[in-house]
C-alpha cells in the first residue's frame, strides 16, 4: 500500500512556478516587437534573486528539495536508465530530472551573468558592464542573444516534453505533486519539512536574496 507524504515543500513549489513565469516573461519580452528591454531586465533580476534562493534552499530546504537528495552517482543513473529504479528515484527528482535541474540552474546562472555585463550598443547596458572591458562585454552580449537564450528554450522544451512523456507513456503525473506538494510513495518514506518555521526561513532567505540582487544591480 502506498502512503502520501509531503515531497515538495511550499517554498520549492512557489520557486518553481515563479521561475517558470519569469523565464517565460523574459523570453517573451526578448522577442516581442517594440522596446521591452526594461521589463526584460527586471525579469532577469527577479530570476537572479530566485536562483540565489534556490542555491541556498538546496542546502537547508525540505529533504527532497536538497541537492544531496538528488545528486546521483553515474552508477545510479545508469541503473535508472536500465529500468532498475532505486527507492529514491521514485520520490523526488529521478536521475534524469536531477540532470535537468542542474542543467537549468547552470544555464540560467550563465544567462543572468552575461545579461548583467552585456551591452547591445542600442538600448541596454548591463549594470555590471563597467567592470568588464568592451571585448568581454560584446562577447557576453553575443552569447546572451545567440546561444544562451536558445539553450534556455531547449531545456524548457525538454522539460515540457518529459512531463508529457511521463503522463502519456508512464501514466505518472509530475505536475500534480509540484502543485499540491504531496505524492503517493512507498510506506516509510520520509517527507519534507513544510511547517510555519520552514516557510518563515524561506521567506527570510528570499528576502535577503532579493535585497542582494537589488543592491547588485544598483
Amino acid at each position: 500500500m502506498a502512503t502520501t507524504v509531503r515531497v515538495w515543500d511550499l517554498p520549492t513549489r512557489v520557486f518553481h512556478w515563479t521561475l517558470a513565469a519569469c523565464v517565460t516573461g523574459a523570453l517573451a519580452t526578448a522577442w516581442a516587437p517594440g522596446s521591452w528591454v526594461e521589463w526584460h531586465a527586471r525579469l532577469g533580476y527577479a530570476v537572479l534573486a530566485l536562483l540565489a534562493f534556490r542555491l541556498l534552499w538546496g542546502v537547508v530546504g525540505g529533504r527532497w528539495s536538497r541537492f544531496a537528495s538528488f545528486l546521483y552517482s553515474p552508477a545510479s543513473t545508469v541503473a535508472y536508465l536500465r529500468g532498475r529504479h532505486l527507492p529514491d528515484h521514485l520520490v523526488g527528482h529521478n536521475p534524469l530530472g536531477a540532470l535537468s535541474v542542474f542543467a537549468m540552474l547552470a544555464v540560467l546562472l550563465v544567462q543572468v551573468a552575461t545579461g548583467l555585463v552585456s551591452d547591445d550598443e542600442i538600448a541596454f547596458t548591463g549594470p555590471l558592464n563597467r567592470f568588464v572591458d568592451s571585448g568581454k562585454a560584446l562577447a557576453a552580449t553575443w552569447y546572451h542573444k545567440a546561444v544562451g537564450q536558445w539553450l534556455v528554450v531547449g531545456l524548457v522544451a525538454l522539460h515540457v516534453g518529459a512531463i508529457l512523456f511521463y503522463a502519456l507513456r508512464k501514466r505518472e503525473n509530475l505536475v500534480h505533486p509540484m502543485l499540491r506538494g504531496d505524492k503517493a510513495v512507498a510506506p516509510g518514506t520520509p517527507g519534507s519539512a513544510d511547517d510555519a518555521r520552514t516557510r518563515l526561513l524561506a521567506l527570510l532567505l528570499f528576502g535577503g536574496c532579493a535585497a542582494a540582487a537589488w543592491w547588485l544591480v544598483r
